[in-house]
């Protein structure tokens, strides 16, 4: 008889039938220790390394002694785990060897951890030769993901990287597992698995994004609004985004979806197209301006226009390392440059410390009057080089400055 370790979400250890654990309020220590010794089954730990984990806080004078009371009550805990007249090897115990302590799992416990990882494991093998296959194996592994990892001790600090290993991987099988779906137009199930997955991960914005599409293949134009509108407040609550990249264009898809639904002619079509005109330059994101920019070079060789491509580059002592002092200057330089450039120029960052400017009809010295203006306005405060080339001479913008 097989025994089945559950480690997500709820603890439990159980045969077919039901639960082999007695009350966990009466045996919190005792069963914290087991939960200890799961994960990181098979592998030799030191005393002083369980000591500090677990027993931190214990005001004994000895915790040596305590843990080796604890481990004492856990080898009789589990020998009552047990089937009568099994093998224990075939099953767990601890061992004691050269000044380690080990559980050691045999052939009869299954642990639904080392399932999830298995199954992932066989699915990313035959992705590529045999997707249903492949489909299978990833569903069997996302229903096995019943909750976080241990979720019953959300304050131990050593169940915190192991949890995060587990909550990454299920975010990424699902991912897969929804490219899939998606491939095949299975929107209902998407949206199925969407929903029960967002009750065990509700702050992760691929999940949303993938049942907002889902909800707009099926038309539900109206629960695709509501549910956009439900993912931005509770991710900008919790995680302090208000509006990832992401959650951006899922967005433009949901407001295309509304202006589809309204037949458009030849007298209308350019308050429909017309985006929301901020003024001055205009600030994109790479893959737009890399667009933009393909575009201006073709008439640029064809029409001998005077279109500049310049690159902004912090020098080296002005580089930021800093996460919020690098939201600042992304801030500060997009507000500048909208003020500082024309309406028909562009510009996007490439990275924390380039930005690309796209600047049309530049002629004479208006290379020089452009980037004074741009120093003048900063007034010392980034010090940066900046270069200029001519777009008929410029190849297609690459994936590499």
């Amino acid at each position: 008889m097989n025994l089945y370790i559950s480690t997500f979400g709820n603890f439990d250890i159980s045969d077919e039938n039901h639960s082999l654990l007695k009350d966990a309020s009466r045996q919190y220590r005792l069963y914290k220790l087991l939960q200890y010794f799961i994960a990181f089954r098979n592998k030799r730990l030191l005393p002083e390394t369980i000591i500090d984990n677990l027993f931190r806080d214990s005001e004994s004078l000895d915790p040596k002694n305590v843990l080796r009371t604890q481990i004492f009550r856990l080898r009789q805990e589990l020998k009552g785990i047990i089937p009568e007249s099994e093998n224990e090897s075939d099953y767990m115990y601890i061992s004691f060897i050269n000044g380690y302590y080990c559980l050691e799992t045999g052939r009869k416990i299954i642990i639904d951890a080392a399932q999830f990882e298995n199954l992932i494991a066989e699915g990313d093998q035959v992705i590529n030769t045999d997707i249903e296959r492949a489909k299978d194996l990833y569903g069997k592994a996302i229903k096995l993901y019943k909750g976080t990892y241990l979720s019953e001790n959300p304050y131990e600090v050593w169940i915190v990287p192991i949890r995060n290993y587990f909550s990454r991987l299920y975010i990424k099988t699902l991912a897969k597992l929804m490219e899939i779906l998606k491939d095949e137009d299975r929107n209902e199930e998407i949206i199925e698995l969407c929903e029960e997955a967002l009750f065990i991960e509700p702050y992760e914005e691929i999940i949303h994004i993938f049942l907002i599409e889902a909800m707009l293949n099926l038309g539900q134009i109206t629960n695709a609004k509501n549910h956009y509108d439900y993912a931005a407040s509770i991710i900008e609550k919790e995680v302090g985004i208000k509006s990832s990249h992401g959650l951006k264009n899922i967005y433009r898809k949901i407001l295309n979806y509304l202006n589809e639904k309204t037949n458009v002619d030849i007298t209308n079509i350019g308050p429909k197209l017309d985006g929301k005109d901020e003024g001055g330059a205009f600030y994109c994101d790479l893959d737009c301006f890399k667009f933009l920019y393909n575009i201006q070079r073709r008439k640029s060789s064809r029409q001998n226009e005077n279109d500049l491509i310049a690159i902004i580059t912090l020098k080296e002592d002005n580089i930021i390392y800093d996460e919020n002092d690098t939201k600042k200057w992304i801030k500060h330089m997009t507000d500048l440059l909208k003020d500082s450039l024309r309406s028909s120029d562009a510009f996007t960052f490439w990275n924390d410390s380039q930005i690309l400017l796209l600047l049309h009809e530049v002629r004479g010295d208006g290379n020089e009057i452009i980037e004074n203006r741009i120093r003048k306005r900063l007034d010392g405060l980034y010090d940066f080089k900046i270069t200029f080339k001519s777009l008929s001479v410029e190849n297609v913008l690459s994936e590499g400055v």
